[in-house]
């Protein structure tokens, strides 16, 4: 369970990551990255930074391009927060969304394969 300094942190760090990924890094492949939610750990070494994507762009190359910049992205984050330690970033992608997405058309196509079915 984290502490409310850690939960703070967090949303601290969701915000200012999702700041410099849309308007400080010139990388366009990471335009279509859009962050979830940032965990942190208890000491503050490391940070998981869970992302999705809208479209359907391949999460490899994602992956490796966040990971590259990962260094711009802690020293950003050192400049603009007045802590001691700056965490490591741990990007993970999180497909859930397009789990939600799925489960929804599949919902949809169930209620008009019974819509169509129960007509006299």
């Amino acid at each position: 369970m984290a502490t409310f300094r850690i939960e703070r942190l967090n949303r601290e760090f969701l915000r200012l990551l999702a700041g410099f990924i849309a308007n400080g890094l010139k990388n366009d492949v990471l335009r279509d990255v859009i962050l979830i939610h940032v965990d942190c750990s208890r000491d503050l070494s490391h940070a998981r930074v869970y992302y999705t994507v809208l479209d359907d762009v391949s999460v490899p190359l994602l992956q490796s391009a966040l990971n590259a910049s990962s260094g711009r992205m802690r020293g950003f984050l050192g400049r603009e927060m007045h802590i001691r330690q700056i965490p490591e970033l741990h990007f993970i992608f999180d497909d859930s969304e397009r789990h939600a997405r799925d489960i929804d058309a599949l919902i949809d196509r169930v209620i008009k394969e019974d819509g169509q079915g129960k007509s006299p």
